[in-house]
């Protein structure tokens, strides 16, 4: 890293501390501004009357909510395994990019957490999920899925936002200490906890950095395996599939490196960070996304083999109405989005180029989106019986909660980025003194 230790922290706090916002970010900042606005009146609206204003309806009475909650959850997840994942491995490089990767969880993992309590219908009753004596007799069922999938969501944002703090503990004391205000001074250094950085401190923190890296990073496959048995724990053909937790994972950590390449390309681009987070950071990046939507392109292969040789006539009906159905052109604009898309990354020249790794990455994640609807509208629109059998057609409002729930979680990241770090002070200092 040609970037000396002293720089970084003057340069990345001097980014935390700055008054006047850039031309960039207050253009991100009014559009994603007016989305949340947007959506936050969408939700008034869905309170006053009712989960009737989304286009869904029996027999498909999920669609675009859970698309949505399960899109926004496995996008978390592909954060946290990148972070986690590199510290455990100890690799260095990841330390201009663990910050926005973790504050990419934590902002994702939130704006998910919304939907499935809006889609309730009454969700002023989402406290019925806790954990609590049973005294209304309500009798949960411990063995659903749909059950453990909230506990594992509250445990993993508990987590998450647990490792993406300790992480800020030394950042947020450098901050601190270059805080000119009194009023600043008094907000970094209640949030940095007392930080002075003696050896202690830093032997503590690397042990419990290491540690909740060690129990994020099992829970990225437990949470997102848990969201897919919501799925594979019906009896509906195109869902019931052993295949399902690994394809989810897979499909998690895909979406979770499209976006954080999206994060890292913006992030390079508005506060002028291509020294930190370089090249070689995208090319890996690509790398990653590459090997893991070849993974995720095996899944695809996986499915259509067993369907097809296991013989079961209702899956072979689902699947075939995925290939050729009504909503066949979301099978194959997923394919396209997801498996012909990433095909030019084995150029090192493209992974080397923030315009088309932009471009790319952004398709990845439309595809992921495209990906999740299919498996939820062609499952429910083949049902057992034909005569029952109807199409899904998203209202306004549909599009109102999805562009506002992407408007929101650019408004978290913003705000993030407004008031800490965007990278880490202490990792690049490491890293710079090496």
């Amino acid at each position: 890293m040609a970037v000396a230790p002293v720089s970084v922290v003057d340069r990345i706090a001097g980014l935390a501390l700055r008054t006047r916002a850039r031309r960039g970010e207050r253009l991100g900042f009014v559009a994603s501004l007016a989305c949340t606005l947007l959506f936050v009146a969408g939700i008034i609206y869905l309170l006053a009357v009712g989960v009737g204003i989304w286009g869904i309806n029996i027999p498909i009475a999920w669609a675009f909510a859970i698309t949505d909650y399960v899109w926004w959850i496995a996008i978390g997840m592909g954060g946290t395994f990148i972070s986690a994942a590199l510290q455990l491995a100890r690799q260095p490089w990841r330390s201009a990019l663990n910050r926005y990767a973790e504050t990419m969880t934590v902002c994702a993992v939130s704006v998910s957490g919304l939907f499935p309590i809006l889609h309730l219908g009454r969700p002023w009753f989402s406290y019925w999920l806790f954990v609590y004596p049973n005294k209304m007799a309500l009798w949960p069922q411990w063995r659903s899925a749909l059950y453990w999938d909230f506990v594992a969501i509250l445990a993993y944002l508990i987590v998450s936002i647990l490792y993406w703090y300790v992480a800020l503990l030394p950042d947020l004391a450098a901050v601190r200490d270059r805080a000119r205000t009194r009023g600043r001074q008094v907000f970094y250094g209640l949030l940095a906890l007392g930080w002075t950085g003696e050896a202690r401190q830093w032997q503590q923190h690397e042990s419990l950095s290491r540690l909740l890296a060690g129990i994020a990073l099992p829970l990225v496959f437990s949470v997102h395996s848990m969201v897919a048995l919501d799925f594979s724990q019906a009896l509906l053909p195109g869902w019931h599939s052993t295949i399902f937790p690994p394809f989810f994972v897979a499909g998690a950590v895909y979406s979770g490196i499209a976006m954080v390449l999206v994060l890292g390309i913006g992030l390079r681009r508005v506060f002028g960070l291509g020294d930190i987070i370089g090249d070689v950071h995208l090319d890996r990046l690509a790398k990653l996304m590459l090997a893991s939507g070849f993974v995720v392109a095996y899944c695809y292969a996986a499915e259509l083999f067993s369907t097809f040789i296991g013989g079961d006539a209702h899956e072979v009906h689902v699947v075939a109405s995925r290939l050729e159905g009504p909503y066949a052109w979301t099978f194959w604009t997923t394919l396209v989005c997801n498996v012909a898309a990433i095909q030019p990354l084995w150029s090192p020249r493209v992974r080397r180029s923030p315009v088309a790794l932009f471009a790319i990455a952004c398709t990845v994640l439309v595809g992921m989106w495209l990906e999740r609807f299919m498996l939820i509208a062609t499952t429910l629109h083949d049902t057992f019986l034909p005569n029952e059998r109807a199409m899904f057609y998203p209202t306004t409002w549909d599009f109102v909660f999805l562009f506002g729930s992407v408007g929101l979680f650019a408004l978290l990241i913003m705000l993030c980025f407004r008031l800490v770090p965007v990278v880490s002070i202490a990792e690049l200092r490491t890293e710079a003194a090496r």
